[in-house]
Order: C-alpha cells, then sequence, then structure tokens
C-alpha cells in the first residue's frame, strides 16, 4: 500500500522536512504506536520518530509546563486536556489546509464539544471505562458499578481500580445517579464515602497492572479502559467486559501540536499519515483500540465492526458522559482523592 494511492502524498514533503529536521519526537500513550507503525512512516517520509510514553494526562501536562517537553512536536492528550492545554497556550492552531482526509472522520468527531471544527486536536482513538471481569468466577455477571459494592467479599483483595481520580470519582457519582463531572460539594463527598466503603475490597487503585494479573486469575475483576479490555480478553477467554448500565465516561484521544514544536512540517506529516484510512484500520487491527475515522472503520472486517467492546451501541452508549475540566473543585476532589488513596 502507498500513500499516495488514497490520496496522501507524504513522501512530497521529505526534502522539506529534512532540510529543517529528519526526527520527530511524539508523547504519547502506551500501546499507540508499534515498530511497524514509525517504520512505514519513515519509510514514506524520510522522518525516523522517537516515541515517549507518559501514564497519565497530569504528568505530560506537568512535563510540559516544566519545560521539559519542547522536543516534541506531537502529543496525544485526552479531549478534556485538550480544553485545559488550549487555555494554557499551549496549542498550535491547525493550519486544516495542510491537513487531508479530515471529512472522512465520523460525524461525532467533525466538530466535537471539547473542539469545535478540530481547530487545535485531531482524534485518534475512542472508548470507554468499564469492567473487566473473569466470568468464570463471577456469577451472576456484573451489570453495573454497584456490583462492586455489592459483592464485596467474593472479590475482597481481588480487585482494582483505576489510578485516577475523575474517573473513579466518576464511576461512583454516575452510580448514584449524578453527573461524572459533578461540581457540586456534596455529590463529590458522598461518592467519597462510598469509595471509602469499598476500599477495604480493592487491592490496588491502578491503570496498568491489573492486565496481567487479570490474565493469570489472580483477579476477579478491574476497572479498565475498553481498548485495554479487548487486548486483555484475547488473552483469556474466560474474560469479558461491560459498560455499567447506569453510566460511564466515553473519551477521545487526540493528536495535537504544541506551540514549542520544533517541527511543524513532520507533526503535519505525522497527522496526515494518522488520518489515512488504511493506516487508522491496521492500527485497530493490531492495536486493539477504536478508531475515529469513518472510512477506516469500513475497511476493518465483520469481526472486528461488530465487536461491542470496541464500537459499543449508541443506545449502550446514552448514559455516558465525556469528562470536562473542572477547576473550581479540582482542589476537592484532589483532597478527597488523596485521603482515599493514602489512607
Amino acid at each position: 500500500m502507498t500513500l499516495s494511492s488514497c490520496g496522501w502524498t507524504l513522501a512530497d514533503v521529505r526534502t522539506t522536512v529534512q532540510t529543517a529536521s529528519d526526527v520527530l519526537y511524539i508523547y504519547t500513550w502506551a500501546g499507540y504506536t508499534d515498530r511497524d507503525l514509525l517504520n512505514k512512516f519513515q519509510q514514506e517520509t524520510g522522518i525516523r520518530v522517537i516515541a515517549d510514553v507518559f501514564s497519565s494526562n497530569e504528568e505530560m501536562l506537568a512535563k510540559l509546563q516544566a519545560g521539559a517537553g519542547g522536543a516534541y512536536s506531537i502529543i496525544y492528550p485526552s479531549d478534556y486536556m485538550v480544553i485545559k492545554m488550549k487555555e494554557l497556550g499551549l496549542l498550535t492552531e491547525l493550519d486544516r489546509d495542510r491537513l487531508v482526509g479530515l471529512d472522512q472522520l465520523f460525524p461525532q468527531f467533525e466538530s466535537p464539544s471539547y473542539d469545535t471544527d478540530n481547530r487545535y486536536s485531531l482524534p485518534v482513538s475512542w472508548g470507554t471505562t468499564g469492567l473487566i471481569f473473569n466470568k468464570e468466577q463471577l456469577k451472576p455477571a456484573p451489570e453495573d458499578w454497584n456490583y462492586l459494592w455489592d459483592n464485596q467479599g467474593q472479590i475482597y483483595k481481588r480487585a482494582t481500580l483505576l489510578n485516577d481520580a475523575r474517573e473513579v470519582m466518576g464511576a461512583t457519582l454516575r452510580m448514584l445517579g449524578y453527573s461524572y463531572n459533578s461540581t457540586n460539594p456534596k455529590e463529590i463527598q458522598e461518592a467519597y464515602e462510598w469509595l471509602a466503603e469499598l476500599k477495604p475490597a480493592i487491592s490496588a487503585f491502578t491503570s496498568d497492572a491489573w492486565r496481567s494479573q487479570i490474565v493469570t486469575g489472580d483477579l476477579k475483576i478491574a476497572m479498565g479502559y475498553s481498548f485495554d479490555a479487548n487486548e486483555v480478553m484475547e488473552e483469556s477467554p474466560d474474560l469479558q467486559y461491560v459498560l455499567p448500565k447506569s453510566g460511564s465516561s466515553l473519551w477521545t484521544d487526540t493528536l495535537v501540536i504544541p506551540s514549542t514544536a520544533p517541527n511543524l512540517e513532520a507533526a503535519y506529516a505525522w497527522m496526515n499519515f494518522m488520518l489515512d484510512p488504511e493506516i487508522a484500520a491496521s492500527l485497530c487491527k493490531r492495536l486493539g483500540f477504536a478508531i475515529s475515522s469513518q472510512a477506516g472503520f469500513e475497511l476493518l472486517p465483520p469481526e472486528i465492526k461488530d465487536n461491542p467492546t470496541l464500537f459499543p451501541s449508541e443506545v449502550a452508549l446514552e448514559k455516558s458522559q465525556g469528562l470536562i475540566p473542572i477547576p473550581e473543585v479540582a482542589d476537592l476532589y484532589d483532597r478527597y482523592w488523596t485521603r482515599l488513596t493514602s489512607a
């Protein structure tokens, strides 16, 4: 496959890019790149990619604000962090004339609420947050967040929650009938009190370590992201993912160009590369995350298109919400989170 056959002419920018720099530094999540992807990009453009990994949006932002992120020309923030980075003046407004394939995104990504008209970001992947569980060990199967509270004896010290204040507090708030993005101090306190009750049954707050533990059977249930669930389910037929009935978070991870980017030409080349439907489809098949490219989705085999973990129905998503910045109560969330995780 050549990119030019789909309207992508990345090879045309090779000379320009190498004049400026033939290296592109990107800052991304684990699992979003692999050697095949980086080699393909270098083959098409002559640009070598060096990828560094962050484990949370907050870690990434702290590095940028500390001045240690000046080498990066592409960063992968989540939707709510795009809003925050834009407000802090950390992003370059995108030149849409330099991008090919914006019209081939799913309609919901053409002008998302977190970034109207994709002025500062490009959606790369999306998904939900839910529960991954061993269906042989937990019967009946979990259907909602309240399962954790109702079955503490059965899951005692064999359950994990994400190491993410907004996700864990948000899930508890949603279970209680409140918004994932509640700014009501009484609701936030109530969510904390429920979590304090659950904590003795939780073995850890972790966003990564649960994966190997649930495959080996050491864990019975874990809170995790849909693309992680999809990956571990391939390793064990006993594992299943559920999107909680009361609702969950609906997240999008994006590409942005930081305002300090040293290699704009390479950054736009990477964005156009990732907009290529064939590249998007190959990433979905190889790395197992849901893509924002409708044209790429159409290239997927039926078994992936029909995978409800990656591509849940609109009905299943009705009660899910995207995270948004809530600076007016950020300190309150942080205080409760510190109390919960350090007690």
